[in-house]
């Protein structure tokens, strides 16, 4: 009889692997007339559908800005149907040489000039744009000058205006006693934020003092400040003719310069989503509450039929209509094939802030689809039309 012997096996893999990770980008650098720009592309085109376009804040690259956002869950979700552009401004891309003593960098209107190089090399004819701070900026000036081919905006902390003498003077100021890292710092986070030196500010702070590229950001940040006025006028000709979602934290610094920006805009094109509990980077600090925010208004350009996750449960976030009524805007999809209206599985509910959710007023037996609706807020100018997430 054979004896038994007792055999220890080793596995090399796993039976569980881990959460795969996103697959990394494609790296490109296009030669400009202000310069050369670099810009990582993941995905690949999708038939029909616009590229969705990232443009950075001062004292940030498209990694530090955008990579907490984009690889939330829920978001990669959205961006899988569609290809995704994320452009670092020049010189702030990871590894970039330092600019020659002397350099003249693009300012933003140059910047936003750049964009136009950047699509004609990808061959992409159209963009849904994400941009935070100066890369908001930018983008909204791209889209004045070029607005048949920005299907949407996504501007998050944009301030359209130039600085007045007095922003000028207490800038100059601010620099005899900061110093550019603390500015910037100061322009990224809200100012409680900054009082309670939480994780997250530590952490930019500690990548901008020993940021190898500081002299670089510096340029970036005196061309921000230098800004034009984008002269945005509600009812005029100088306006944002595509959807915009405007995007601030509650208690941001650039808080009021948003509010200004969303009376100035077509209330019937414009949300205006206020967070709550965020601070000064929204996409780093609430990402999963911008990622819903988003997915709805990605639905409502019809480029998603049905975008609304299982597993979101949509609590806490409110629809406040326009005098357009918004439910009925995103119930009505473009198909994907011909892009004919066609109505969504069911109707959104309409919920205005202080009232009880339309599945507390279901009658018996009735049962309410668990949408729960968005807090964006449309027609209006004030702080008071704001919405709160």
């Amino acid at each position: 009889m054979t004896e038994l012997h007792e055999v220890q096996i080793t596995e090399e893999k796993p039976l569980l692997l881990p959460p795969s990770q996103p697959v990394p980008g494609k790296k490109h650098s296009v030669e400009t007339p202000y310069g050369l720009v670099a810009f990582t592309v993941h995905g690949t085109p999708k038939p029909k559908r616009p590229a969705i376009l990232t443009y950075h804040d001062v004292g940030l690259n498209h990694q530090s800005c955008f990579e907490t956002l984009f690889h939330f869950e829920d978001m990669q979700e959205i961006v899988k149907n569609f290809v995704v552009v994320h452009v670092d401004a020049p010189g702030m891309e990871e590894g970039a040489p330092l600019f020659p003593l002397g350099y003249q960098y693009p300012s933003l209107d140059q910047l936003a000039d750049m964009i136009p190089c950047i699509l004609q090399y990808l061959n992409f004819t159209s963009i849904i744009g994400i941009g935070v701070g100066a890369g908001a900026y930018i983008l909204a000036r791209y889209s004045l000058s070029h607005p048949d081919t920005v299907e949407g905006l996504v501007l998050i902390n944009i301030d359209p205006n130039a600085k007045g003498w007095m922003d000028w003077a207490a800038h100059k100021l601010s620099g005899l006693t900061s110093s550019i890292p603390e500015m910037i710092l100061a322009h990224l986070f809200s100012q409680e934020e900054l009082s309670g030196c939480t994780e997250l500010v530590q952490q930019y702070r500690e990548a901008l003092v020993s940021a190898p590229n500081l002299s670089n950001i510096q340029l970036y940040w005196s061309s921000y400040n230098t800004r034009r006025d984008l002269n945005f006028e509600r009812g005029g000709d100088v306006t944002l003719k595509c959807p915009v979602m405007l995007v601030v934290g509650d208690q941001a610094p650039h808080e009021d310069a948003v509010v200004e920006c969303n009376s100035k805009l077509d209330p019937t094109q414009t949300s205006f989503l206020k967070m709550a509990d965020s601070g000064g980077q929204p996409q780093l600090t609430q990402p999963g509450k911008l990622t819903e925010a988003f997915k709805y208004f990605v639905q409502g350009m019809g480029y998603i039929p049905y975008v609304l996750d299982r597993k979101l449960s949509m609590s806490g976030l409110l629809l406040h209509d326009a005098p357009v009524a918004l439910p009925h805007r995103l119930a009505v999809q473009r198909s994907l094939r011909g892009r004919e209206p066609v109505p969504l599985p069911h109707p959104i509910p309409e919920q205005r802030v202080g009232e009880p959710p339309a599945a507390a007023t279901a009658g018996p037996g009735e049962r309410s689809p668990n949408h729960g609706g968005l807090l964006l807020s449309r027609g209006g100018g004030g702080d008071g039309d704001a919405s709160r997430l």
